[in-house]
């Protein structure tokens, strides 16, 4: 029987500082690297020099609370809340038992029912169960795209590579989506609102601004996550899009959590998935992002048999990512195993 040699964490490390510091004073302007000194100047010769109080007047407005008028659900002392179902009716099925027995008072999901995984229908019927609301979704890319009819999924994604996977998936999606499971995801709203306790939470797919942006955590600085807060007039703001979860509690007290996706690992080489629990817990909230178990490898034969690509049941079957991974910042690519 064949071993294989042992693993060189030391080696591993190097390579891994070696990718995070291979842009160090770099920064990217469009498709380019370009030192950072050269982008701080061409930046400050394209902006405006603003007197002190001019200054202070253009950063209100940029900050000033847009008018929304998504009614606020709850109060809620305890919810679950995870993203990017991605057809995966095991995983979701899991994901409802967990919240019930946790004892979740709501059940709510951001977005991308379809995608990735076998049989996208399996996944309507599940989305009643749970609590007596069924689960309360909002509609993500996925859903924009699927129910206006669009030929492709607005992933957001530049690279060719990823974007040739997510058109195999796409396409395969829309083939075996109902017209009435496509209409109703285009009744969905496009983001609510949820109080738990006494934090008013904004609930969104990619941010706030945009459906398909991608906040990841090594790119989404505290004062930029601030300033999306001061605009949508919220205590926290939940979201998915990018795959993979995180939690950063800010210096105004806020929160800002992205569940995460229940559809595919967490390219960490782990099989399981994750969701986020939150609750309210001695007058704060209380953030709990946990690690699902399920039927990884039910779900991968079901793949098998509707000959969806190998690189996706490599990926449930590892818990390593082999698509979609040039959208990822050097942080989080550094991480990856390809």
């Amino acid at each position: 029987m064949a071993h294989r040699p042992p693993r060189d964490f030391d080696e591993q490390e190097r390579q891994a500082r070696e990718k995070l510091t291979a842009h160090r004073g770099m920064a990217t302007w469009g498709e380019r690297l370009v030192p950072l000194d050269a982008f701080r100047q061409a930046a400050a010769n394209t902006g405006l020099k603003l007197a002190p109080e001019e200054r202070e007047a253009a950063l209100r407005a940029y900050r000033a609370a847009a008018l929304d008028p998504t009614p606020v659900e709850g109060p809620y002392s305890r919810i679950a809340v995870f993203g990017g179902v991605y057809s995966n009716h095991l995983a979701l099925a899991a994901v409802l038992e967990e919240a019930a027995r946790r004892g979740a008072e709501a059940v709510y999901c951001l977005g991308d029912l379809g995608a990735f995984g076998p049989n996208p229908e399996k996944v309507r019927p599940l989305l009643a169960q749970g609590t007596p609301a069924g689960v309360l979704a909002i509609q993500g890319n996925y859903e924009e795209s699927l129910a206006s009819g669009r030929e492709d999924c607005n992933c957001g994604y530049t690279d060719p590579r990823d974007n040739h996977f997510a058109e195999l998936s796409y396409r395969y999606t829309a083939q075996n989506c109902s017209p009435g499971f496509k209409a109703w995801m285009g009744t969905l709203p496009r983001r609510r609102r949820v109080r738990v306790g006494s934090r008013e939470l904004l609930l969104v797919h990619g941010s706030p601004r945009r459906v398909n942006e991608f906040l990841f955590h090594s790119t989404s600085p505290a004062p930029f996550l601030e300033v999306l807060l001061d605009q949508n007039r919220c205590d926290g703001i939940l979201c998915t899009h990018t795959g993979l979860h995180w939690h950063r509690r800010l210096p105004s007290g806020r929160d800002v959590v992205n569940v995460g996706v229940i559809g595919r690992p967490a390219n960490d080489g782990a099989t399981h998935v994750w969701y986020a629990l939150l609750e309210e817990r001695g007058g704060d909230l209380a953030v709990d992002l946990l690690p699902l178990p399920y039927d990884h490898q039910g779900l991968a034969a079901e793949m098998r048999r509707e000959r969806l690509p190998e690189e996706f049941v490599e990926t449930i079957l590892s818990g390593w990512w082999t698509t979609c991974l040039e959208i990822l910042p050097a942080r989080e690519r550094a991480a990856s195993r390809f």
